[in-house]
């Protein structure tokens, strides 16, 4: 016996990747920028959202993006001169507004990451420090990016959460819980269908 291909049937077409566009005030090493890169697609990837990551201070391709968002990072993105003392200087991350709007544009401050987490980082192996400091930011940026997709200031549970401790940025493992995923999913339905001429 043999079996046929039905006859109308389409295959659904792949997500289609979110562009982040980003901008170091200084490149961070290789494997902060490789942490951060495969943390937020680590928790992202459950939700569908994919990611074509575009570096603006840099050439790219001029292909228009269906749906974006533009991320600056502040400050000094590494791990070297490190102190065994953390302090708190405020926010972490931001996601701008305008006028009651939420715009497509985040930002993380390396700065105050390092400061809030470096009695940590001072204590782990050099080895392993780049690497959790690069997860720490990629969670902080999945947090901002929550704001912008699901198009809402609230705050939730998991990495939507109002703050952060210090386990929250290190622990093996962090999510969106069920609520919050679904509120991003809900925020891009718009998105699922890429509009007429846009591919």
């Amino acid at each position: 016996m043999g079996v046929l291909p039905a006859l109308g049937e389409t295959r659904a077409a792949p997500p289609v990747p979110i562009t982040l566009y980003t901008q170091f005030q200084q490149e961070p090493p290789q494997a902060v920028l490789e942490a951060l890169q495969s943390e937020l697609e680590s928790i992202m990837a459950p939700i569908g959202l994919q990611f074509e990551w575009r570096n603006l201070n840099r050439p790219h391709s001029t292909e228009p993006s269906v749906e974006l968002a533009v991320v600056t990072v502040k400050g000094r993105c590494d791990t070297g001169g490190l102190v065994p003392k953390s302090k708190v200087e405020g926010a972490l991350g931001l996601t701008h507004m305008s006028d009651g709007q939420i715009l497509p544009f985040a930002e993380i401050s390396c700065d105050k990451v390092r400061s809030f987490l470096q009695a940590e980082l001072f204590a782990m192996a050099s080895g392993e420090r780049e690497a959790a400091f690069g997860r720490a930011l990629g969670r902080i940026l999945a947090h901002e990016l929550y704001h912008i997709f699901a198009n809402t200031t609230h705050h939730g549970a998991g990495v939507a959460k109002e703050a952060y401790t210090i386990n929250d940025l290190l622990c093996e493992d962090f999510q969106f819980p069920h609520k919050e995923s679904e509120m991003i999913r809900a925020g891009r339905v718009h998105t699922d269908t890429p509009p007429p001429g846009s591919m």
